[in-house]
């Protein structure tokens, strides 16, 4: 499952998030630290207000939470969405000793290439994603 912390460095790399029921993501509050969220038309709808979108909790589900706005939200991209941002660059998911290694194009003339390998698979698409949004450092 991805980690906040890579979720954080996909934000900060410019990646989008248009909510849709079926995301999951974290809200950035120390209170909420460690829970995930997933929006469902039954609990958490989102909503939009003029220039701004809101998350709304729906129901006694979430307590005390009515809504939160969207840049308090932490998308956690699924496996089918992150390959899904690296579309054509993709080349193969494949699994090794040391985990699952994805094999990616560095442009899109075909070029280069580049893998990376994590004991995630989610891991490993975002550390892809994040090299070929040119936002990845060494020390990740």
């Amino acid at each position: 499952m991805l980690s906040v912390a890579t979720a954080t460095a996909l934000a900060a790399a410019g990646i989008l998030w248009e909510p849709q029921p079926g995301d999951r993501f974290a809200i950035s509050s120390p209170e909420l630290d460690g829970d995930q969220f997933w929006i469902s038309e039954l609990t958490i709808e989102v909503h939009h207000y003029q220039d701004e979108t809101i998350l709304g909790f729906n129901g006694t589900t979430e307590w005390a939470l009515d809504s939160v706005p969207l840049d308090k939200a932490i998308w956690l991209p699924r496996e089918d969405q992150l390959r899904t941002l690296i579309g054509d660059r993709l080349e193969i998911l494949q699994r090794t000793p040391d985990g699952w290694t994805v094999t990616y194009r560095t442009d899109t003339t075909g070029g280069g290439a580049g893998s990376v390998t994590h004991t995630d698979p989610e891991e490993a698409y975002a550390a892809a994603l994040l090299h070929i949004a040119g936002a990845f450092t060494p020390s990740e």
